[in-house]
Order: C-alpha cells, then structure tokens, then sequence
C-alpha cells in the first residue's frame, strides 16, 4: 500500500525468504559459502543453525538457486513434522526416482542406484532438509544411514539439515552420537548487531528503489535494533508496520510515536517491556488507534 507513497519499486520488507533482498552480512556471506563448499566437496553432512527469525530458509533459498544455476539435482524436505515411511516417499517424489514410492526397499534401491550412477558421471545429489529440529528419531535415523552411501571420493549424497538451536542440543543427546560424529560442517546465524540492522535496513530499501533513505533516523534505526533484539525476521514486521502507519498519516518520516504503536500492538517484548495483558491492551490499543487514525470523538 505504501510502496508509491515512498517511491519503493517493490516491498522492502516483505517477509518471504526472498534471496535477492539477501543482506550479505560477513556470517550470511561465511554461511553461504560453507553451504557451497560442503556441496561441491563431497562432505556429507552439514548443519545449519541458528534463532527464529535469523534467515535459515532465505540461506536455503540461496543454496537452492545455486544448486539450480549448477544443475545440481536436489530435492528439498520441509514439512518435519512427518514418519520415516512419508520421509522416504517424498525424497521419492522429489528426486523423481522410478519405484513404487510407497515401498522402503523400492525406493532405497532405487535412490542407491541413481546415486551411483551420477557419482560415476561426477554428478553431485543434495538433499536440503528445513526444520530439522522437529524431525523424530526414526526420521534422522534413516538420513544418518542415507551418509552410509559412498565411494572413495565421498559421500554420495550431501545432506543440509537446518533447524533451530533445538537442533544442535538434539544432535548432542547420547542417542544421535552416531549421527554427530557424520556432521563435517556446521553453520550458525546470529541476530545482528546495531550497525548491522541498520545495514540491512537500508540494503533493502535501496534494493526497492530508495537509495539513501530518509524515511528512518538514525535514533529511530537504533530503536528498531533494539526492539527486535536484531532479528531479521521482526525487523521486517517493525519496518513493515511502521511504514504502513507513517503512510496512514501522511508522513515521510518515522517517528518514535509510530514505533511506540506499532510494537505495541504487535506485542513485541523486549527488555523494558511489560507482560501483555490481553484485556488491558486491548483497550489501550483501542484508544491509540481511535486517536492515530481520527475514529470516533
């Protein structure tokens, strides 16, 4: 909606995984290469970590137009929330394999020889699996055999297994010892630091249109630092919301006024904050917006 009112070609802030709003901050940039470096050498498995909100499935996204420029076959794994069999069948599906996908040694068979047969062609074959963290034993089980499949220039199949910091205390458990010991890199996001926020603030506005940008002070960009604690995907629903407000108003600069009411009213808690109380903030919020838009007396 604000988009024209600012000049932006396209939503600075949308919150879909886009890779070319990609901030390439100097732990984005080392993620990504450890990603590709893992890739191309045959390393097996690699774990990528890191808080909700830091970019994990924006770095995949990366990965995954890499993979395709490279022709790279891939297949991609993100609904975790599913059994071994299921797990197995939409490897099948992805990867295309000509078997009865309902059946594990169908399709463990034919995954072997597709594999083997790419290996011997110098052919790389990457599974990317998100939300890791959710994954069952049995589920993390049968892709910790999947690493069985090798020859003497490596493994056959190159796993990505992303999830939250869940995962990396997962994998430490005395039942997946086998499965850490496979791990050969290992990846983690972090929240950004306040220079970094407004870095990447300003990347994706000048990547929309708007080049040196006015709109946010550098005491308003300090605060958005430190209301959503730098995480990527909160700074995005700040800068969003904000943007949205300050259009409502008919202003090309945000205030902190407009900050206060925006992350209020997306409850956002933060050192300082007090717990929400659904009744009482409701009311507030009531108040504010009656005042903010001109409703009511």
């Amino acid at each position: 909606m604000y988009n024209a009112f600012f000049g932006f070609t396209d939503n600075p802030f949308n919150m879909s995984p886009d890779p070319s709003f990609l901030y390439r901050s100097p732990q984005h940039e080392e993620a990504l290469a450890n990603l590709i470096y893992g890739v191309q050498s045959r390393k097996g498995f690699i774990v990528l970590t890191g808080e909700v909100g830091t970019g994990k499935t924006t770095m995949l996204e990366c990965l995954r137009d890499f993979l395709s420029s490279q022709q790279i076959l891939h297949a991609s794994i993100f609904n975790s929330r599913i059994t071994a069999d299921q797990f197995l069948e939409m490897l099948a599906y992805d990867l295309d394999l000509r078997c009865s996908r309902t059946s594990k040694t169908e399709v463990l068979f034919a995954l072997n020889h597709l594999l083997i047969e790419r290996a011997n062609k110098g052919r790389i074959t990457v599974l990317v699996v998100d939300e890791a963290h959710n994954l069952d034993w049995a589920v993390l089980e049968e892709i910790r055999l999947l690493g069985n499949l090798e020859n003497r220039h490596g493994k056959l199949l190159q796993v990505i297994l992303a999830g939250q910091q869940e995962l990396d205390r997962k994998l430490e458990a005395p039942d997946f010892r086998q499965l850490k010991q496979r791990i050969a890199l290992r990846c983690n996001l972090q929240p950004f630091q306040p220079q970094e926020t407004a870095d990447y603030i300003e990347s994706r506005m000048a990547r929309a249109g708007v080049r040196q940008q006015t709109i946010f002070s550098p005491e308003v960009l300090a605060e958005i630092h430190y209301r959503s604690q730098g995480i990527p995907r909160l700074i995005n629903a700040i800068c969003d919301n904000v943007l949205l407000t300050a259009f409502a108003l008919e202003s090309r600069t945000v205030t902190m006024e407009m900050l206060d009411e925006v992350t209020a009213d997306m409850r956002l808690e933060y050192p300082g904050t007090r717990p929400f109380r659904p009744d009482a903030d409701f009311a507030q919020r009531t108040v504010r917006e009656s005042r903010l838009y001109g409703r009511g007396d």
